[in-house]
């Protein structure tokens, strides 16, 4: 079927359709950047809020002084609204929210479990919003009743670590429901298409983060833009569980020899548990810790066999290294394209 594009529908349709996450976000696009471990750090961060989306520094296991650099060194790069990336299981959580609001950072996004308690109240106090994760309707809800001004619904086809239940279905239980608040679709996305689909079922924007990795303005070690431009969606894999007694949360990334290193490394430290050499949470520590480790030489060092290449599945769909820029007008032309043409339909 031809269509005749005349732009100015499609275009005034996505306006309209992601305007609640623009005002959210106090952004040209709704799109964030999802927050990457050893990735989204003051270049990329910075990049993106510049092209129009909103950048989001991954704090990750910083301490407060690295945070607080991090920060400092974003706003010289940039006069946009960005974001910061808080893991609430971090030791030092409240000292981290105390440097994003003495440094008037305007987002807080609180990733890796439940806030903490007062978390929220704390940082709606210190003058800045507060984005929380909800993997399903009913803690949706919850977060929404404690306070926090906005959500991000993550599927499992999202890259890192992973929940279990797919973007699509997580989109159909949660936001027929959610009116309250802004809420972001995130995991798998890599098409503007994608993102206008979201729009329509009520997302008010969404969140990306494998799409961004080949920037140019990424820090990502050029073996790893390689890897990435090479893969499929089918080789963006989640980690496997070896022993129900150390509980492993699914990390996706794109297999490689790390992949079954990282299972021989569970049976080395079961069997050191066993053997007494260490005990339950001292071997549950050992497990969970190395995926960080492997993530940095991939990352930075670009050793792509033994490191992860956390990846989400529309890892297939980047190609090459472009400007953020660019990344960011295919994303928008993608989707006002579609909107465009769906508007034309008999």
């Amino acid at each position: 079927m031809n269509f005749e594009v005349t732009h100015d529908v499609g275009i005034r349709r996505l306006e309209r359709l992601w305007k609640r996450g623009k005002d959210f976000l106090g952004t040209e696009y709704a799109i964030m950047g999802g927050a990457m471990t050893w990735i989204s750090d003051r270049t990329l961060v910075s990049a993106i809020s510049n092209a129009g989306g909103f950048g989001v520094i991954a704090c990750g296991s910083m301490t407060t002084g690295l945070l607080d650099t991090e920060i400092k060194e974003t706003f010289k790069l940039t006069n946009k609204p960005f974001g910061v990336n808080l893991i609430t299981l971090h030791p030092d959580i409240n000292e981290l929210m105390d440097v994003c609001l003495d440094n008037k950072v305007s987002h807080i996004v609180l990733a890796g479990g439940l806030p903490p308690g007062g978390s929220i109240q704390k940082i709606k106090a210190g003058g800045a919003l507060v984005v929380c994760f909800a993997p399903a309707l009913s803690l949706a809800k919850k977060l929404i009743r404690s306070g926090c001004d906005a959500l991000v619904i993550e599927g499992a086809e999202a890259g890192g670590h992973i929940g279990p239940v797919s973007t699509a279905v997580l989109a159909q239980e949660i936001l027929p429901h959610i009116t309250e608040v802004p809420v972001f679709v995130a995991g798998g996305i890599g098409r503007g298409e994608a993102v206008a689909s979201y729009l329509q079922m009520g997302a008010s924007g969404c969140q990306m983060g494998t799409r961004f990795v080949c920037a140019e303005e990424s820090p990502a070690h050029p073996n790893f833009k390689k890897a990435f431009c090479r893969a499929s969606a089918r080789d963006a894999v989640p980690s496997v569980q070896l022993d129900a007694r150390f509980p492993v949360i699914p990390v996706r990334a794109i297999k490689n020899q790390a992949s079954a290193l990282f299972l021989d490394y569970q049976r080395q430290t079961i069997e050191r548990f066993q053997a007494g050499e260490l005990n339950q949470k001292e071997a549950q520590l050992e497990i969970e810790k190395y995926w960080a480790g492997a993530l940095r030489r991939a990352v930075i060092d670009g050793h792509v066999e033994d490191g992860s290449l956390m990846a989400g599945q529309s890892v297939g769909m980047v190609k090459e290294e472009q400007p953020i820029a660019d990344i960011m007008n295919d994303l928008v032309t993608e989707a006002w394209v579609f909107l465009e043409h769906a508007s034309q339909m008999p």
